[in-house]
């Protein structure tokens, strides 16, 4: 029933096989009280942890113990920040110190590290915490003052019970909502991660090694990899050598939906064999950032609370590449008057507080309902299957998105669309229901009048039944390897990457972009300056701003493109390198200085690069509607932003979500304009664009810029949302974590702040973001302040604010984002 976690796989990559899940409501939590006293003053506690249930306005521990009061020592996850809390011996004084980033992502794993030396003469380098490699910065709360004195005797490594997922606290324990896994515990020494983690060479993303070193007296090593049984010598079992073993409570390791032993980790490796519970890898689960319904056990339990319909997708989309099996056990069912349930997949517009499949284009379920029926909710269409659900019953979901198939079944029965027991995923015959092409699926929950239990199953624990031939449980595994992402050449930020700089009113190049750019957008950030795009097609002295209509001019801000970076003649111009001005400059990989592309029917120089999806093309007008111009991308932009060189204009930008008869300004504030005068209505292939006769594109003999972007599978998206006017915002699927998102409403108006947003991790190392600037204005990031915060995650972005810029309820907002790392490998911000 168990592997060894500690081992080397066949590539060469740590393996962790099991993680425990922590359930709060289940007082799920390890203890162990030390025979003797280790090393009070120096230690350092390594745990790998993926969250499940946020809590904004309380506490999730993950370290614990209660010497005598008031002395104890908490590490723990404190209004969804890392952080302390400990009163110690020496001087009975009480610090509260934690992060003021935020943690908040549920879709992957963090790494928490917390280091702790009270020899350290330095007051602020006694306690040190880290996350996924990184160190932190650690804040005083309002409760408590000053730091741990120096050769302060601390709780830990006491001889009092000490605590994993609990705290003892006078006012209720607090439990821990979540996964966990690989915890060492060090005593004696205070380490940085790198003893328990390293970089990718290849990814470029922080992953798990084997701890090396020695562990001192209460030191202890726990994979929870042993699940033959819940006591200290198997599940709680210490693996450093030492024999510290911790005791479980309340963890279950029975077949079921209860097992709290899975194969959800932070490391992915092995085969899928269809049964469950098998292939390794950060699984999929519900997601409390697009849910309505209540979420337990790991977000893999679902209850609905009152009279509403509500729902939650999952984590991860239906990928294209692998198909998709996965399933939802009723543990417990009562049919009653208005009670129903439903699995299925749905799209990323479907709403959470409706029923899926009632209505076309928000998917396909299968529906347990209030009478002694099953109904199959196919986008629009209902058909009854008799036989009503019973406690022990599973309902199940097979997707092939590259046929466009979706099954749906109940305890191995698969229906056809017309409710027929012919369908057969197997051989993909007779689907239940034809998916639309270009949708983004997912598979979701949905409850309505009815605390019944129920719980999915993407595959982190045995299936009901085995997954039927060629499908596969939803995990990073098996994920399709990404063109972006997958070896340190194709590192996505080989194609696209912010660097900040300090200006210095002189001539430097700027280094650390990790190639040599082809399009370069440098905005000042201390002060109100315009935007400066450059790029190697035009010319690197060429310049034009986003925020301005003026023509091209020749300003030699930039001098020079490099082979890691460019450099800028400050001398020129302050908005690009004046003395003591900080700088972000958003650099694109392309293809050079460009070649001629006669593919349409204007004649274009272009520099493209196929793997990324991004073309800069020049071009002159004829003036002519219906005119063509190549891009060189061979698959059709998603996104183009053109710019008329020779004259004063405003940028024209072309965006796939609102379609071809519509356009929007780059350098405005307006909605979106309807007109074939912009794209001749015709949306671009993937050889050409269309050209209307608006000025902005089209004049006869007027010259032309266009930044043409097309989405590219775990790197680049252009998409939208539709705001919900809540700071519990919207959640957007990416399919990777963002290095930078660009957002602007495009159905209203309503003064400066209905602007071109630009967030970026370079300038918001950690969430909420908050560093803003508008691509359309001169703003600083002081003037534009901190009024529209979002969530950069690991699978996509949540809006973080009610602010009707950016989460006006009702209405649409366009955004193109390119990532740091594909979902695949990502972990949690």
């Amino acid at each position: 029933m168990f592997a060894a976690s500690k081992t080397a796989s066949v590539s060469g990559g740590y393996q962790i096989s099991r993680s425990l899940r922590f359930n709060s409501a289940d007082s799920a939590y390890l203890n162990r009280t030390p025979a003797s006293a280790g090393n009070r003053r120096t230690w350092t506690w390594s745990g790998w942890v993926k969250r499940s249930t946020l809590n904004a306005s309380g506490s999730q521990s993950l370290f614990d113990v209660q010497l005598d009061a008031p002395n104890f020592f908490t590490f723990y996850i404190r209004n969804d920040t890392v952080a302390y809390d400990m009163c110690h011996t020496t001087s009975g004084n009480r610090i509260v110190v934690g992060t003021t980033a935020v943690y908040r992502d549920v879709s992957a794993w963090y790494h928490f590290v917390l280091a702790v030396d009270t020899t350290n003469a330095t007051a602020a380098n006694r306690i040190r915490a880290y996350v996924n490699g990184s160190e932190v910065i650690l804040n005083q709360y309002a409760l408590g003052s000053g730091y741990v004195a120096q050769n302060a005797d601390l709780a830990i490594n006491s001889t009092s019970i000490h605590s994993m997922g609990r705290r003892n606290d006078s006012g209720g324990d607090l439990y821990l909502p979540a996964y966990m896994t690989e915890v060492n515990f060090i005593d004696g020494q205070a380490l940085t991660p790198s003893s328990f983690g390293e970089t990718n060479a290849q990814t470029g993303v922080w992953q798990p090694k084997a701890y090396s070193g020695s562990y001192g007296t209460n030191g202890f090593y726990l994979n929870f990899s042993d699940n033959s049984n819940t006591t200290a010598a198997t599940l709680g079992k210490d693996y450093s050598g030492n024999g510290n073993n911790w005791t479980p409570n309340n963890f279950s390791v029975s077949a079921g939906a209860g097992n709290d032993s899975l194969v959800d980790s932070p490391t992915s490796y092995g085969t899928d064999t269809g049964v469950g519970g098998t292939v390794r890898g950060n699984y999929a689960t519900l997601n409390p950032l697009d849910s309505a319904v209540t979420l337990s056990n790991g977000n893999l339990d679902f209850q609905s609370s009152g009279v509403a319909v509500q729902g939650s997708r999952s984590t991860f989309a239906i990928p294209s590449g692998i198909k998709v099996y996965a399933e939802c056990w009723f543990n417990s069912w009562t049919t009653g008057t208005g009670n129903y349930a439903q699995f299925g997949v749905a799209t990323s517009t479907a709403s959470m507080s409706s029923d899926i499949g009632a209505v076309s284009g928000t998917g396909f379920s299968i529906e347990a309902n209030q009478s002694t029926n099953v109904v199959l909710r196919l986008n629009g269409t209902a058909v009854t299957i008799s036989g009503a659900i019973t406690s022990g019953d599973v309902f199940q979901i097979a997707v092939d998105l590259d046929n466009l198939k979706v099954w749906l079944g109940r305890n191995n029965t698969w229906y056809d669309s017309s409710g027929g027991t012919t369908g057969n995923p197997a051989t993909g015959a007779n689907a239940t229901g034809t998916l639309s092409s270009g949708i983004t699926y997912f598979p979701v929950a949905v409850k309505f009048n009815t605390a019944n239990n129920q719980s999915v199953n993407f595959g982190q624990r045995p299936f009901a039944y085995t997954a039927p031939s060629g499908f596969k449980a939803l995990c990073t595994q098996n994920l399709p390897t990404p063109t972006i992402g997958a070896t340190t050449a194709t590192q996505a930020g080989k194609y696209f990457n912010p660097v900040l700089y300090t200006g210095n009113g002189s001539t430097q190049s700027i280094t650390g972009v990790g190639f040599q750019p082809d399009m370069t957008w440098i905005k000042v950030r201390s002060t109100t300056y315009d935007h400066q795009l450059v790029d190697a097609v035009r010319g690197s002295g060429k310049v034009i701003h986003s925020n301005l209509t003026n023509a091209e001019a020749t300003l030699n801000t930039v001098t020079s493109f490099n082979s890691d970076g460019f450099t800028v003649n400050g001398t020129t111009y302050a908005g690009t390198n004046g003395n003591g001005s900080t700088f972000v400059a958003w650099n694109w990989k392309a293809n050079g200085s460009g070649s001629t592309n006669t593919s349409g029917s204007i004649t274009s120089t272009v520099s493209a690069n196929t793997t990324s999806g991004f073309s800069i093309v020049t071009y002159t007008g004829n003036g002519t509607g219906g005119a063509t111009v190549g891009h060189g991308l061979g698959v059709a932009p998603s996104m183009m932003i053109i710019k008329r060189r020779s004259t004063t204009a405003s940028w024209v930008v072309y965006h796939a979500s609102l379609g071809a008869t519509k356009g929007m300004y780059l350098d405005l504030t307006d909605s979106v304009y309807t007109g074939s005068t912009f794209w001749y209505n015709t949306a671009p292939s993937s050889s050409v664009f269309t050209l209307g006769t608006v000025s902005e594109n089209n004049v006869n003999s007027s010259t032309y810029v266009a930044y043409c972007f097309a989405e590219v599978a775990g790197y680049s998206k252009m998409g939208s949302y539709t705001g919900n006017g809540s700071a519990d915002g919207p959640f957007v699927y990416c399919g990777f974590r963002p290095r930078y998102i660009m957002v602007k409403c495009s159905t209203e108006n309503i003064g400066p702040g209905s602007g071109w947003h630009i967030i970026d991790t370079a300038r918001s190392t950690y969430n909420a973001a908050i560093a803003d600037l508008f691509a359309n204005a001169s703003y600083d990031e002081a003037t534009i302040g901190t009024s529209y915060p979002f969530d950069i995650i690991s699978n996509g972005f949540k809006v973080r604010n009610n602010n009707s810029y950016v989460n006006n309820v009702g209405q649409t907002y366009i955004f193109a984002a390119f990532a740091e790392s594909p979902f695949k490998y990502s972990l949690a911000r």
